[in-house]
This record gives structure tokens, C-alpha cells and sequence, in this order.
């Protein structure tokens, strides 16, 4: 492998098509696609400012770097991509990607980031500004992860989470084949219009939760003061602790309650509108 270590580089393709390449303490200036159809690459204590830094690399680890604000759109079409300990502060950093590893990582400027990427798991991590993350991606596992922006898992498909803090509006959008366990989501609209979705011993917040969803499925779930209007025209098997605010409308299946402040059924609700809603401890 060769060994580049405390350089500088800049301008157009300055490592273009490079292979087995480690770097060490080297700076890709302003320009663009630093790295692009690369492959077996390992960069540690590297600092990224151009844009383009790593397109079409097959197989790379990047570790204790950052990647700034004009390092954007980053790591698009590669393939098996590692990060550990890495500051990326650069919009649109994954897309098209297909297998990507990160822990301990902080993204201060996640707008945008992982759109149409596969085989995703990201453990330990902090992202931040983060409107529309996961964008029709698949094959997502995320796990002690504090997530905010709103839109996040849009279209998303088969998707795991565990001990995870989500400050999403709007998230889970017609996402498919969702696993949530003892996490908490705050943002309202959570999961409208999605299909398989369960979620385990979670804290929801805000209003209109779980509305239009198919096969919803809830475990020893709590939600906060300000949830109200829950499981609209939604198939739902939930049993939920504490109390909520009101349950309007729910299409089939069966809710369990400790207990409710209003159960809304009116000329509006679906067929087959037979679902049974139970209170008490």
C-alpha cells in the first residue's frame, strides 16, 4: 500500500483513480473529486475542503477527519465505506452508496445526507440539521443515535432502530418494514401513510401520530401531553401505557389504553371500522 502522509493537494482529480492508498495527516484543498474512482483507500487524521472528495471509490475507511462544509456532496456511487471518529460537515455527504459503516461520529450539517443508499448502520453517532435524511434509502440500522431534522426515512424500506433519539417532523413518510425499540420520536405526523411498522417500548411527542399507517404495530409505547388524534383511517395493534390525549378514527384492529381523554368515532372513519379500543391498567 502507499503511504502518503502530511501532504497537501488541490485542484481537479489530484488522486484520481489512485489504489491502495493510506493517507495520513493530508489536506485535500479546494477543488473537486479528490479521490474519485478510487478504490482500497484508508485516510486518518485527513482534512477534506474540496467538494467531490470520494465518488465512485470501491471500498475506503475514514478515520479521526473531518470533512468541511465545502467537502459537499462527498461520497456519492461508492461502495463500502467506513468512518470512525469523523466531523462531516458537508450537505448531501451519501448517496447511491451501497454498504457504509459509521461510529462515533458527529454531523453538524446533515441537510440531504443518505439519499438512495443501501445496507446503512450507523451506531454512536450525533447528526444535526438533517432535513430529509434517509431519502429512499434501505437496509438501515441505526442504534444509540441522536437524529435532528425533520423528513428524516422518507420512502425508506426495512429500517432498524434501538436506543435512539429522533427530533423528526414529518418522519417515516410511507417508509416500509420499520422496527423501533426503546427510543424516543418527537415531531408530529410521525409514520403517515407507512406500511409495517413496530415500535417497542418508545416515548412519542406531538400531535397526529401514526395516522394512515398499514399494520402498525405498538408494544408498551408512551406518548406526551401535546399527542392528540392518534391512528387515523390506521390498522393498528397497540397497547399503550399511561395516558393519551385522544384516538380518532382508527380503521381496524385493536388499541389498549390505560387510559384516554376523548375517543373520536365519526361519520368519517374507514372500513371496515371495527376496531376495538379497550382502557385500564
Amino acid at each position: 500500500m502507499e503511504r502518503i502522509i502530511g501532504k497537501e493537494f488541490g485542484g481537479e482529480r489530484p488522486l484520481y483513480r489512485g489504489r491502495d492508498l493510506y493517507l495520513e495527516d493530508v489536506v485535500i484543498h479546494a477543488g473537486e473529486s479528490g479521490l474519485k474512482e478510487t478504490a482500497n483507500i484508508t485516510a486518518v487524521k485527513c482534512r477534506f475542503e474540496g467538494k467531490y472528495p470520494l465518488w465512485e471509490c470501491d471500498g475506503f475507511v475514514v478515520r479521526d477527519s473531518i470533512l468541511t462544509v465545502g467537502a459537499r456532496s462527498g461520497l456519492w456511487y461508492s461502495r463500502r465505506g467506513e468512518l470512525y471518529n469523523t466531523i462531516i460537515d458537508a450537505p448531501k455527504t451519501f448517496r447511491r452508496m451501497v454498504g457504509i459503516k459509521m461510529r462515533d461520529c458527529w454531523i453538524p450539517g446533515g441537510t440531504e445526507t443518505f439519499w438512495d443508499c443501501s445496507d446503512i448502520d450507523v451506531k454512536d453517532c450525533v447528526i444535526e440539521r438533517a432535513d430529509y435524511i434517509f431519502m429512499h434509502c434501505e437496509n438501515i440500522r441505526l442504534e444509540n443515535v441522536k437524529l435532528q431534522g425533520n423528513y428524516g426515512f422518507q420512502y425508506a424500506k426495512n429500517v432498524f432502530v434501538k436506543n435512539c433519539v429522533l427530533n423528526s417532523k414529518d418522519s417515516f413518510w410511507e417508509a416500509e418494514n420499520v422496527e423501533v425499540y426503546d427510543s424516543v420520536i418527537n415531531g408530529e405526523y410521525l409514520a403517515w401513510y407507512s406500511k409495517n411498522v413496530k415500535l417497542v417500548r418508545c416515548h412519542i411527542t406531538e400531535t397526529q401520530p401514526l395516522c394512515y399507517c398499514d399494520n402498525l404495530i405498538l408494544e408498551d409505547c408512551t406518548f406526551g401531553s401535546d399527542c392528540d388524534l392518534a391512528f387515523e383511517y390506521s390498522t393498528v395493534e397497540a397497547r399503550v401505557k399511561g395516558h393519551l390525549d385522544s384516538i380518532k378514527n382508527p380503521s381496524s384492529g385493536h388499541i389498549h389504553v390505560e387510559s384516554v381523554r376523548e375517543i373520536i368515532i365519526d361519520g368519517n372513519i374507514k372500513a371496515p371500522a371495527d376496531c376495538v379500543i379497550t382502557t385500564g391498567k
